[in-house]
């Protein structure tokens, strides 16, 4: 993605920085670890506000939805991705809130992880952090 139509297409497609609350069909989308221990980050904010499961690393739990970042270096997160960016196109009725996985406790920057998400780039429903965009467009 090169030129401004298509900078523009994603504009109202950005996470906010901060989440506290989420509409009726929104998902907020977190970095985790395998064994579903969300003591910090977003991975704490995704327990204690949007049902987030204690021993659950992977996928969806109550309004929120974890792919995992702390089991090793950035191709042991692209499966997982990939996997979640399958299950948001199956399920175009919700809003996936992507944040910065990977970015925070788990110790990646923006331009290691956001290029994960490419394959996001035209999937209406996923909206990313505003860092990430910047290095996908």
């Amino acid at each position: 993605m090169d030129t401004t139509e298509e900078k523009l297409k994603v504009h109202n497609r950005i996470t906010p920085d901060f989440i506290t609350s989420l509409k009726d069909n929104e998902i907020f989308v977190f970095g985790s670890n395998l064994e579903g221990m969300h003591g910090g980050g977003a991975a704490r904010v995704a327990r204690e506000k949007f049902g987030a499961v204690m021993g659950q690393g992977v996928g969806l739990q109550g309004k929120s939805y974890a792919i995992p970042t702390m089991q090793g270096g950035v191709e042991t997160i692209a499966p997982y991705v990939d996997e979640f960016v399958a299950f948001a196109k199956q399920h175009p009725e919700q809003t996936f809130l992507v944040t910065r996985i990977g970015c925070g406790i788990a110790g990646f920057d923006d331009d290691e992880i956001a290029p994960l998400f490419v394959k996001a780039i035209d999937v209406p429903n996923i909206h990313l952090p505003e860092s990430f965009w910047k290095e996908l467009v």
